[in-house]
């Protein structure tokens, strides 16, 4: 009798799919997301120009005048081109299928965006992971070694880094670049909150240099829309891979609008910033709790009992990331997105009372 197992990629069959946590009535503070919407106004007008939308037509797949919104935005060279994805998670899966020759290697720092290993997974590649310090700092020295034994096809660089929250240092990236014989990719998700450190600078000056954003931690994580920027010989093999149209029409016009608007994102990831600092500094009064530092919109903690501190959490209408078990590095880890102010400070109180 025929049935998925019998047909189903073993690896695939031993897989296990993303788990979101179902978040209903609770204050969210999973998965990264900004906790700000558009102002009034703003929606008013977003909504009259989605209704004008002719989504009985297929949208543009090549989309040129969100790229140029996009290159405005985030200040792309005319030299570089622009891929884009449902959400940067397709891009690092066209990457990878598209690198996935027979017996090809893929590179990850660990911990590091669950992504990338999946992601391997799913193109049949062989996935090698490299460990942070025990601090989350790099080791640059194994690094380079683990490039020298594997020669990996694709190195993925988190910068900076989910879910640990740090900035890895940008001459180390260079030296890997040399270092590498095939692609180093650069995930630029938390650009916003960094302080300005990118790698967008050198991408055409390294040929093996890739770069991926996405507008989601932005505030507009319900558009699913990523983009990756390289050199145009780069940029068209992937677009080989690229499914028609996988950038629908409603996406690809609110985008539009509110890139003409980028400032009122910038200003509420302005104020994200300015609210992590101020969870930074109650989270240091709390004891019992190890803080590392964050240029994201995000912090990571580590607690006695993180398993037990997170269902009190829940219990108190508190979700947070869960992070113990996912990785040796993560033992006892919880994942705190910066929210509102209110909901930060609904965040301390309940996290302060569910440690005893």
């Amino acid at each position: 009798m025929t049935s998925p197992a019998s047909l189903v990629r073993e690896d695939i069959l031993a897989l296990q799919g993303y788990h979101v946590t179902p978040a209903a009535g609770m204050v969210k503070l999973d998965a990264m997301e900004s906790p700000y919407r558009l102002p009034g106004p703003l929606r008013d007008e977003l909504g009259k120009r989605l209704g004008e939308v002719a989504i009985n037509r297929y949208p543009d797949s090549l989309a040129p005048r969100l790229k140029e919104k996009l290159r405005a935005a985030m200040a792309i060279p005319a030299g570089l081109d622009i891929l884009l994805g449902n959400g940067s998670d397709e891009i690092l899966q066209l990457v990878s299928l598209a690198l996935a020759r027979p017996g090809a290697t893929v590179l990850s720092l660990e911990p590091s965006f669950s992504m990338y290993r999946i992601c391997a997974a799913f193109a049949g590649m062989r996935y090698a992971g490299v460990p942070l310090n025990g601090d989350f700092t790099l080791d640059e020295a194994a690094l380079m070694a683990a490039v020298d034994a594997h020669r990996p096809a694709l190195t993925w660089v988190s910068y900076p880094n989910n879910p640990t929250g740090n900035l890895f240092p940008r001459d180390a990236i260079l030296r890997l670049l040399d270092r590498s014989p095939g692609l180093v990719v650069v995930d630029e998700a938390y650009f916003p909150f960094s302080g300005g450190a990118t790698l967008l600078d050198r991408v055409g000056k390294h040929p093996n240099l890739l770069l991926v954003r996405t507008v989601s931690k932005l505030g507009l994580a319900g558009l699913r829309l990523g983009l990756a920027v390289g050199t145009a010989e780069w940029i068209a093999e992937l677009e080989k891979l690229r499914l028609p149209y996988n950038v629908n029409a409603l996406t690809a016009c609110a985008a539009e609008f509110v890139l003409d608007h980028h400032e009122v994102l910038a200003g509420q990831a302005q104020a994200i910033v300015a609210d992590r600092s101020r969870i930074e500094a109650g989270l240091d009064n709390l004891e019992g709790v190890t803080r590392f530092a964050s240029a994201t919109n995000f912090v990571l903690v580590r607690v006695a009992g993180a398993g037990a501190v997170f269902e009190r959490l829940k219990a108190r209408g508190i979700l947070v990331r869960n992070l113990h078990g996912s990785h040796p590095l993560l033992e006892n880890c919880l994942r705190l997105t910066v929210g509102t102010p209110d909901e930060n400070h609904l965040l301390l109180e309940a996290l302060a009372a569910s440690l005893t």
